[in-house]
């Protein structure tokens, strides 16, 4: 870390870093409703005021898969407000850009583009909300990049090997390397990391003399044994990691003392769920890399509605009242004005009565009190499906817990009679998002009848005839060597059938050139439209090199 005023001149990079703005988030609710949005103005001015070179975003631009119309109409409109002028672009891009933004026809850098005037460009990796699905492996981010307003960057296209090619930059003497990884579910990226099929390349010449930026959009928090990725699985020539996805802001740069590298974690710039670490105060970061040095500077957010946030065991306060007291739920709505733990004997009184006094002062009435009764635990009951739902179930409230996690927690949970046979606990669990998540009706029907499919096909080709065989064959099918494989074959086939059915009954409007689901998952199939040959001829305007040249990458 260095200090601020060292680093203010040609050589520095300005860097405007903001996570997880979920764009849209109750945009319906009468009082909240324009809460995103005003943040999302707020952080696209703050760029522009302090005239940052370019803007970095960790990922959850939007909350919702499939923003509405009013959720695109307004991000397309900020950003042409504030990151489209005259201003000149005063850094060069060094590495091919067609393997950084291999999403989109128009595989260059935006402000390279001879058909638009870019002056604050943005880089995003995609989120957990916004990640990409169907059969083209497309998401809102790639609807921005093709208009081009925003410059996406990490996204894989590979199940079996990750390479993560950074964007090599310049801007005087500083040259920065940023690195990317889009959402990826965290048991997925946790076996490939310990199967070392995750790699970032780096520049061949000048290695040490790149100061090396990485964004992240997964679990940091330990939610399960693989549930999260531990920043020791990082390379170690990292200088700063950008952690997105965690909403709690701890924006400070922390020293990593086993990597060697510092993690900043902005959070999210809206409270979405109520829990402990979305009260602390809101911030985005204002990085400045000089050489090998960097600052980085907090800068609250106004527009952030504040968020309180308190536990009231009542048993606490026996000095007070206990079950037994004369009008104790009277005295329990005095006391209370949080969440609060009625185990002990207490009752509940009308919450929405309660919620009324909050009407002018609170912008979420209905949650401002919610009633928790820890579990009690009886006797197991014989000739029942023994499941110990402590392990399911704590006494708080449950806070981004995802539906495949419920599934594969219940089924961890469970005897092994009720155990999944013909299908696992990893596509179901996918399917199942995707019909909660994104309202594709026929996910589960058709993993089911995929699934069936492939093992009447496996069983035919064995010939395997008793009942005791097929059950024994019908098991050894679906835990394959490669099986991680072969769940991702079949789950992206049910998605595609899925869609092919929502098109046939006209909920979309059917493309006929709609092309097939690619089962190899090759890094090369992608195929690049050519670069532009000559820029807009403004002057102080960087326009770096589109082929491998000086700094490119292994």
């Amino acid at each position: 870390m260095s200090s601020e005023k060292t680093l203010e001149d040609e050589d520095t990079f300005k860097i405007l870093i903001a996570t997880d703005i979920h764009l849209g988030y109750l945009e319906k609710d009468a009082i909240r409703g324009q809460d995103t949005y005003n943040t999302l103005n707020e952080i696209l001015d703050c760029a522009k005021k302090n005239k940052v070179d370019f803007i970095l975003l960790g990922g959850d631009l939007f909350h919702e898969n499939k923003p509405s119309r009013r959720c695109l109409h307004s991000s397309i409109s900020m950003l042409r407000k504030y990151c489209m002028g005259d201003s000149p672009v005063t850094f060069n891009i060094l590495s091919d850009q067609t393997v950084n933004f291999n999403t989109t026809q128009f595989p260059w850098v935006n402000y390279q583009d001879e058909n638009l005037n870019i002056s604050i460009p943005v880089f995003s990796i995609h989120g957990n909300h916004d990640d990409p699905t169907g059969a083209e492996g497309l998401c809102a981010l790639d609807l921005l990049s093709a208009s081009g307003l925003v410059n996406h960057f990490g996204h894989s296209h590979s199940v079996e090997r990750i390479e993560i090619s950074p964007v090599l930059m310049q801007k005087g003497s500083t040259k920065l390397a940023l690195y990317g990884l889009g959402s990826i579910p965290d048991e997925r990226l946790y076996r490939m990391f310990v199967n070392k099929q995750v790699t970032m390349l780096r520049p061949k010449e000048d290695q040490d003399g790149w100061f090396n930026l990485f964004a992240i959009h997964q679990n940091r928090s330990k939610h399960g044994p693989t549930n999260y990725i531990p920043e020791q699985f990082l390379d170690d020539f990292l200088d700063l990691v950008v952690w997105g996805h965690e909403h709690e802001c701890l924006i400070t740069p922390a020293r990593n003392e086993q990597q060697l590298f510092y993690v900043t974690q902005p959070g999210s710039s809206v409270a979405t769920s109520l829990s402990p670490g979305e009260a602390t105060k809101k911030h985005i970061g204002l990085l400045k890399v000089k050489g090998r040095k960097m600052n980085m500077q907090k800068i609250p957010l106004k527009t952030v509605r504040q968020f309180f946030i308190q536990d009231v065991v009542l048993a606490d306060y026996e000095d007070l009242f206990t079950p037994e007291t004369p009008q104790v739920t009277k005295k329990m709505e005095d006391l209370c004005y949080a969440k609060v733990d009625y185990s002990g004997g207490f009752e509940t009184f009308n919450t929405s009565r309660f919620s009324q006094k909050f009407v002018d002062r609170v912008a979420n009435p209905k949650d401002i009190i919610h009633f928790l009764r820890k579990r009690e635990y009886k006797d197991d009951i014989k000739d029942e499906v023994t499941i110990d739902y402590g392990k399911l179930i704590k006494p708080t409230a449950v806070g981004g817990l995802r539906v495949e996690d419920m599934v594969k927690q219940y089924f961890e949970a469970a005897e092994q009679k009720v155990q999944l046979s013909l299908l696992t606990e990893q596509g179901m669990g996918k399917a199942i998002q995707e019909y909660v998540d994104k309202d594709e009706k026929d996910a589960i029907e058709e993993l089911i009848t995929c699934q069936l499919e492939k093992t009447q096909r496996h069983l035919q080709a064995r010939g395997v005839t008793t009942e005791q065989d097929i059950d024994a064959e019908a098991r050894r099918c679906h835990r394959p060597s490669g099986a991680n494989l072969h769940d991702c074959v079949s789950f992206l086939t049910a998605m595609n059938r899925a869609k092919a059915n929502r098109l046939e009954r006209g909920e979309e409007s059917v493309d006929q050139d709609m092309p097939d689901v690619d089962m190899n998952f090759a890094d090369d199939d992608v195929v690049a439209s050519p670069a532009p040959t000559r820029g807009r001829g403004r002057g102080g305007r960087g326009r770096g090199g589109r082929g491998r040249g000086k700094g490119e990458c292994c």
